[in-house]
């Protein structure tokens, strides 16, 4: 059985390096100061699983795996069948299992035997060509915590002030218990990020190398940002643990 860390082992803001190539892969071994986790993304990896699960030894931070619908970004066109596989073999590595909102009912059984080996639950929402109301996010996230998510991840298109807006507003009224990890892609998409770990963003992604979405920063920039925003963080998120012992969140507070 996987076991997570306690809360008080638990940093408020996690960065997340992503692991989306060989390169990505050689790097993420080769790291003296290793992140909080490393996100797996199987979908760039469904004709070279084994040469991956090769690698994983020289991994030194708990894995998230995910193999991203192609809807929402994913890489070669995988068919729900192919993916489920790719999740199931590296399932017993897992920290977390990332999937989107949308593939949870395909994935149930998937998500059953992740939940009896303790495995985390992320459920993700990507929307790259703009970003949706708020009203409309938080919906999603409502439906995500229906869902059993430990985690609801928001990516949206922020290529523009107005949806850079939307989606900092949809963090700032956030009154859901389940903790949130939103994030920008395009043209304001570092901002959005920086501006979004500040308000409390429990997973920050960041590229070993090349970036994968536009606005992804590296893993030392992201490590300024979390060290800025330990120090200069407008509220805090209170993080205590559900009865599956992951992440939730109460209702922000003022400082």
């Amino acid at each position: 059985m996987t076991t997570r860390p306690s809360v008080k082992e638990q940093p408020l803001a996690l960065v997340v390096a992503v692991i989306a190539s060989r390169a990505d892969l050689d790097l993420a071994g080769q790291l003296r100061k290793p992140p909080d986790l490393f996100e797996l993304r199987l979908d760039y990896f469904c004709d070279s699983a084994a040469d991956l699960e090769r690698g994983l030894w020289t991994l030194e931070a708990p894995l998230i795996i995910t193999a991203r619908h192609p809807a929402e970004g994913g890489a070669n066109n995988l068919s729900a069948q192919k993916r489920r596989e790719l999740l199931l073999r590296f399932l017993p590595q897992a920290r977390y299992v990332d999937v989107e909102l949308r593939s949870v009912n395909a994935f149930r059984p998937l998500l059953a035997r992740a939940r009896r080996k303790n495995v985390g639950l992320i459920i993700s929402f990507h929307d790259l060509n703009s970003t949706p109301t708020v009203q409309s996010l938080q919906l999603k996230a409502r439906a995500a915590k229906s869902c059993g998510a430990d985690i609801f991840k928001v990516a949206t298109r922020t290529d523009s002030p107005a949806q850079l807006a939307r989606l900092l507003d949809f963090v700032t009224n956030f009154n859901i218990d389940l903790a949130v990890s939103p994030m920008g892609v395009g043209k304001f998409g570092a901002r959005s990020r920086r501006e979004l770990m500040r308000y409390g963003s429990v997973l920050n992604y960041a590229h070993l190398g090349r970036g994968h979405v536009s606005g992804q920063p590296s893993l030392s920039e992201i490590r300024r940002w979390a060290l800025a925003a330990a120090g200069a963080r407008p509220r805090q998120r209170r993080v205590r643990r559900s009865p599956r012992g992951s992440l939730s969140v109460t209702k922000a507070v003022e400082r």
